[in-house]
């Protein structure tokens, strides 16, 4: 019996050892990198070696999760066996009540002194505990690293899917309920949270998504003079304009506005003389298919604020800018130039005034009807204007939708564009299609 309760013991040492080993694990892998580089400023020798560590994390990481499995699993091997020894009749007698007992008594152990106690000290003091854990996991790490590694090649091996080379460790998914948890204990404020939700999500945006399309693009022919093109650029409000040849889908350059008044500015005589293709600048190229975080860094990297999307054929799909693309993190930017209509109108006797790009899915839950993009193949209230029509809509087209009366209006601008749509119950009065939007 005193065999038994040197064992007992130390299977409560190893629980304790699991523990610790939890604890310095949740915390080298939720340790903020620029505390560590503050501390290793500050000269901190400590610091310094988490510095170290925190440099192949994933690795010093799995260690401690093998050892803490591994004393997990040895101190349950021990109490089944001490209750089996003390509790089973030496006469025969059936070992599963004393098993039983082993594995009530063993989970309640584990559950509370690693996962709980383990898990919430790493947590609460993440940068303490790994800096004095650092030391140790790193010499742990040397001894013991090759064979966590070939661990986890093993699992990789037998579990269906690519796997994780360094191990099953942050991944997207885990970062972002991360993020919800921090905003539901009001950690971070909702706005933040959808921001940082944002962030994830570029990468799966693609510069279609987020680009002014080629039928709402503010552009220029080349021979135009440079009065014409400052005048453009004032009425427009638009700084930077394309500058097209042929057609819309030959676009040879850009047009700065402030490359225009400079040039005005010292020689007046040159708004009339001089053509904007002797100051437009070369043009920035992009696929339609660049994903937006991708092409974010491209154009801080080569300076550009503004490129032209191509579509699969070659042709102008649109033009992005770098404004477009961080209003999808941040949301709509405006300005004091920034006069955009709002997105619907509400009239008289029920009827409404949609704004052409508006959503499919939006129009459908505003009016109550059964219309859905995915079935339709469209994304806008235009979009679906002209696939019922099976052609491109003019100003007065009109067709009608579940007791709906779509007619499409002209728009402001230069061009004869759709601007938005009127839509109208058929029980009521029509509302006049004239009316200026």
């Amino acid at each position: 019996m005193t065999g038994g309760v040197w064992l007992v013991l130390l299977a409560l040492l190893l629980v304790i050892l699991a523990g610790l080993l939890t604890m310095a694990e949740t915390a080298i892998a939720r340790v903020s990198r620029s505390q560590v580089e503050e501390l290793r400023r500050e000269g901190s020798v400590r610091a310094g070696h988490l510095a170290v560590l925190l440099e192949d994390r994933p690795r010093h990481v799995n260690v401690l999760l093998f050892l803490s499995t591994v004393a997990q699993v040895s101190a349950t091997v021990l109490v089944g066996y001490v209750s089996v020894d003390a509790l089973v009749p030496q006469d025969g007698g059936s070992p599963l009540p004393a098993l039983l007992l082993a594995i009530g008594v063993m989970v309640i152990a584990a559950y509370v002194v690693v996962g709980v106690a383990g898990g919430t000290l790493g947590r609460q003091h993440a940068l303490s505990v790994a800096m004095a854990a650092a030391r140790t996991a790193q010499f742990l790490a040397a001894v013991l690293g090759p064979l966590a590694t070939l661990l986890i090649l093993l699992g990789n091996a037998v579990t269906p899917g690519k796997g994780y080379r360094e191990g099953p460790f942050a991944t997207q998914a885990e970062l972002r309920e991360m993020v919800d948890l921090a905003g539901a204990d009001a950690l971070i404020e909702d706005d933040e949270r959808q921001m940082i939700h944002s962030v994830f999500e570029l990468g799966d945006t693609n510069a279609r998504e987020v680009m002014v399309p080629r039928t709402e693009m503010i552009f220029i022919e080349r021979s135009k003079t440079l009065r014409q093109a400052l005048s453009l650029g004032l009425r427009s409000g638009f700084s930077r304009i394309p500058v097209i040849g042929e057609s819309a889908d030959d676009v040879i350059g850009v047009i700065y506005l402030k490359d225009v008044v400079r040039r005005v500015f010292e020689h007046h005589e040159a708004e009339t003389s001089e053509r904007v293709e002797s100051l437009m600048r070369a043009p920035y190229f992009v696929p339609d298919s660049k994903p937006a975080d991708a092409l974010l860094r491209e154009m801080q990297v080569a300076r550009v604020h503004l490129a032209v999307v191509i579509d699969e054929y070659g042709g102008t799909a649109g033009i992005v800018t770098i404004e477009d693309i961080l209003e999808e993190i941040v949301g709509e930017i405006a300005d004091e130039y920034d006069t955009a209509a709002p997105e619907v109108i509400q009239l008289d006797d029920g009827a409404y005034r949609v704004m052409a790009r508006m959503h499919v899915d939006d129009l459908a839950e505003l009016i109550d009807i059964e219309v859905d993009s995915e079935e339709e193949g469209v994304d806008t209230v235009l979009g679906l204007v002209a696939k019922r029509l099976g052609r491109v809509p003019i100003p007065g087209a009109e067709i009608e939708v579940e007791g709906w009366l779509l007619c499409a209006e002209q728009g402001a601008g230069r061009r004869n564009r759709i601007g938005s749509v009127l839509v109208t119950p058929l029980h009521a009065e029509p509302t006049t299609a004239s009316d200026p939007p």
